[in-house]
């Protein structure tokens, strides 16, 4: 087959994926889904994307395995455990002892490791405070992955960073093994769908929008239009937190100030650029 119908298949392919899964393939960049695909065509020992995008019009069972393959977040309890030290040493204390209360956008939350993280470490922070209002948003557009999160139920491995004393006070093991979230903090997290190119966020006046290790497979243009969405969704001085790998374009960079540079932690920008 020459380059360009393998080309054109590839391109007929990612318009069965837009149609059937609602995955706006143009946000990501290719290298990205062709890793991603080629992955599940392997799988099935499928060699040509026409093939592929065959299967995917009868098989929903695939179709499923191919939205997790694109959406898959790896992740686990305070990874990058020194970004959630700066947020329960600094962050929380900062934000519940100005307003008592607290609104979080955790954004391409994945299976709730994050948000369920964040919960944790506000729980801890009200043991000795009361009357504190707590919202806890967590989206994803993977609704296999928000099922699982609200189940909370997890692998030891995915439990490496927590602490023994956080072990035994806010999961129950199983009988299989495996650890299941406790009530107390499943209570304060709240699930639900959300396409991050929708163009429209999730929530508003947030003070804190966590959307780490996602934007990675963005394009450029992708990743700034998110950013000016975040800085929509915070409230006055609200903290943006990204992945330690990630950065913010040089195009929306005026819309947030350093915090922290290290954890890659930004404040809402109270002056911006004419």
């Amino acid at each position: 087959m020459s380059i360009m119908a393998e080309e054109r298949d590839f391109r007929q392919l990612l318009i069965t994926i837009e149609s059937k899964l609602g995955i706006r393939c143009e946000n990501y960049k290719e290298s990205y889904l062709k890793r991603r695909i080629e992955s599940r065509m392997r799988m099935n020992k499928i060699t040509k994307y026409n093939e592929y995008n065959i299967l995917i019009k009868k098989d929903n069972e695939e179709l499923e395995k191919l939205r997790n393959a694109l959406t898959i977040n790896v992740t686990k309890f305070f990874r990058d455990p020194t970004v959630f030290e700066v947020i329960r040493r600094e962050i929380v204390p900062d934000i519940i002892e100005k307003k008592k209360k607290i609104k979080i956008w955790c954004a391409g939350c994945a299976t709730g490791e994050e948000p369920y993280t964040l919960a944790i470490i506000i729980y801890e922070y009200l043991a000795l405070k009361k009357d504190v209002d707590v919202t806890i948003l967590a989206t994803d557009l993977d609704l296999e992955a928000i099922k699982k999160a609200k189940e909370g139920i997890y692998d030891k491995r995915n439990l490496e960073n927590v602490s023994k004393m956080q072990l035994k006070k806010h999961f129950t093991e199983l009988e299989n093994g495996k650890f299941a979230i406790n009530e107390h903090i499943k209570k304060m997290v709240k699930f639900s769908k959300h396409d991050l190119m929708s163009g429209s966020p999730a929530g508003r006046f947030m003070d804190v929008v966590s959307c780490r290790n996602v934007t990675i497979y963005f394009t450029e243009n992708q990743k700034n239009t998110l950013s000016k969405e975040f800085h929509e969704a915070l409230s006055n001085n609200g903290y943006y937190i990204i992945g330690k790998t990630e950065y913010i374009g040089r195009e929306v960079e005026h819309l947030f100030e350093q915090y922290n540079s290290n954890e890659k932690i930004f404040r809402k920008a109270t002056l911006l650029r004419v």
